[in-house]
């Protein structure tokens, strides 16, 4: 997965209206078009962009799991209410500016990218003027813990150590922006539910409580610093980061750990539903057109939910079958959750078993990918501080996070399903195939919009048994039981935000369908709770390139060629869903035409 703050300035929502308007002009367009001299308006539109993307990047650059966009600034986001207000009036400009493009003027591909592009600053200015910038964490993901992600920055000279000390420095400052707005937020209602938060303040004191600024996460660039660096500079530099860890970014923790454990926790609100809050309804509206760039409701979702719950249940029976045990589905899942067969010993057990299962789709992953990226990827054990309430692993450009916390909790069977999904050929295969599309503008090369990402990952899950993957039964239940929790998700994510449920009715309904472990239930469940939306994506992005995928086979019949179908997905970038299937199915019907003009 690549998740993220719930800050908008990663994932970006869509105008269902303005995006049909979009998709028309796309419906017959080829998917290689030839070559134009630009035209007035496509002059115009790369204008706009590329300076609001340059603009949108200085404003907003920070690290996170996936990538580390802070470069070599000196000071950490502004995101204080007049910042935030600042930046809305800029977006509301663009979209003038794009109003004023005659879209029918430009070349096909800036169709597209208008296509793409106009939702990511539609829903920009949406996020701001929805204020949620006013809860800007979730119990899956904050902008403390994002924070560290900066130490994982390649430094190579004495200047990106000197503007790292910077942004550290600037901690203070930045926390108390974002306390501010948290404090609007509670004034109004609009919160984290309490429900949530227990424990999720472990992250913020472990640093708050940190004594030895070289044993701080923040530290960890200097215990290896380039030759290059002379040995004097490098000790003048190590003293910077020892006094900004010590008198900066520590006290800047224990400010939010007070703040969170006084303030925060004793007055969020004690409901649950997105729709409950101050302009919930409209708000919980804007995550799902955020995170599933389709024009469904809530209900509507909920319905797909349901039955896709019921066609993966009848597939799990059938493996059970093939297993040879005799008991009911429940006695199943506690057979799994039970049996020490199924979970390692040691963190660095599940570490090797996850490479070995890596370098086995390495073997495999060219048969059925024919274009593949440069770009490699590493494991890298998930930062302890946050371990507790992260998912299983995580995965994007370069690294795949595995968890290795609990490790009763992190089943082998499941860990397939997992490694494909997070590493290649999911997440790191296709954010490196996505970043070598140099053709593409940066804000589709850079950019990730969840329901492609995540679809495509999911889907490589299916691949998956395809390629080999699965050795056992186990496995292959594995598979079904991740596939079996994103379907899960559309009627719990939609079920406690639309519908009223309870937390328990919620952890109830995921401990019942799949073999997630009792932890994996609860930090997933609570995560729906607290970032409406956003795991609707996966499941919604799947079935449409499992829809794509079944159209082509059919067209085409014996002349359907799965590597080029992965490539044709694969060359997009990150899309919205809409996009997507206009751009596969002139995909499908161009191979058509050409067999039917070369039988």
């Amino acid at each position: 997965m690549a998740p993220a703050l719930p800050s908008g300035f990663r994932f970006h929502r869509m105008s269902a209206l303005k995006f049909r308007t979009a998709a028309l002009l796309l419906a017959c367009m080829p998917l290689h078009a030839l070559a134009f001299a630009p035209s007035d308006a496509d002059k115009r539109f790369q204008a706009i962009y590329e300076k609001e993307w340059a603009w949108r990047q200085e404003q907003t650059g920070q690290a996170d799991e996936d990538t580390d966009t802070s470069g070599d600034k000196r000071r950490l986001p502004d995101v204080d209410a007049p910042t935030q207000q600042a930046r809305l009036k800029v977006w509301e400009q663009v979209l003038k500016d794009l109003d004023g493009l005659d879209a029918g003027a430009l070349s096909a591909d800036n169709r597209i990218n208008l296509a793409i592009y106009r939702p990511q600053v539609e829903n920009l200015a949406a996020e701001v003027r929805l204020r949620a910038y006013e809860m800007p964490f979730n119990s899956d993901s904050s902008f403390w813990s994002n924070l560290s992600f900066m130490a994982r920055r390649q430094m190579k000279s004495a200047d990106d150590y000197r503007a790292y000390a910077a942004r550290l420095r600037d901690v203070p400052r930045h926390f108390d922006q974002h306390i501010a707005n948290m404090r609007s937020g509670l004034k109004r209602g609009f919160t984290v539910p309490r429900a949530v938060l227990e424990g999720r303040d472990v992250s913020i004191a472990a640093v708050a409580e940190q004594r030895d600024p070289e044993q701080s996460t923040f530290y960890a660039p200097y215990r290896k610093m380039p030759a290059s660096i002379p040995a004097a500079e490098q000790e003048a530099l190590r003293k910077e980061a020892r006094a900004a860890i010590s008198e900066q970014v520590v006290p800047a923790f224990g400010t939010l750990l007070t703040f969170f454990r006084t303030e925060y926790v004793p007055k969020a609100r004690t409901t649950l539903a997105a729709e409950a809050m101050p302009g919930g309804k409209d708000f919980y509206a804007q995550q799902i057109r955020e995170y599933t760039t389709l024009d469904l409701t809530a209900e509507q979702i909920h319905a797909i939910g349901l039955e896709e719950v019921a066609r993966i249940q009848a597939e799990m029976q059938a493996v059970i079958k093939q297993t040879g045990f005799k008991g009911t589905f429940a006695e199943f899942l506690t057979f799994l959750r039970t049996d020490p067969q199924f979970y390692a010993k040691t963190p660095q057990q599940l570490l090797d078993r996850a490479a070995w299962i890596s370098k086995r789709v390495d073997g495999e992953v060219g048969k059925f990918i024919g274009t593949l990226p440069r770009g490699r990827f590493t494991i890298v054990e998930v930062p302890a501080d946050i371990a507790p309430f992260w998912t299983a692993g995580r995965g994007g450009l370069g690294t795949y996070w595995l968890n290795t916390y609990d490790l009763p909790s992190r089943p082998l069977y499941n860990l397939p399903a997992l490694t494909l999904h997070e590493s290649s050929p999911g997440h790191s295969l296709q954010a490196a195939l996505a970043q070598e599309q140099g053709e593409q503008p940066a804000f589709r090369r850079d950019n990730y919009i969840s329901a492609y990402g995540e679809g495509w990952a999911l889907y490589t899950e299916k691949l998956g048994k395809e390629m080999g993957i699965y050795e056992t039964p186990y496995e292959d239940f594995g598979r079904l039981t991740y596939e079996m929790w994103r379907a899960a998700r559309l009627v719990i994510d939609t079920g406690v935000h639309h519908k009223g449920w309870t937390r328990e009715q919620a952890l109830a309904y995921l401990r019942d369908h799949t073999a997630l472990s009792e932890h994996e239930v609860t930090t997933e469940v609570d995560r729906y709770i607290s970032w409406p939306a956003q795991a609707l994506s996966y499941k919604l992005g799947e079935i449409t390139i499992v829809r794509l995928r079944g159209e082509a086979e059919q067209a085409l019949g014996p002349a359907f060629d799965i590597k080029a179908f992965h490539d044709a997905v694969l060359k997009q970038g990150s899309v919205t869903l809409p996009v997507l299937e206009e751009q596969i199915r002139a995909w499908t019907r161009e191979r058509k035409q050409a067999l039917a003009a070369h039988p």
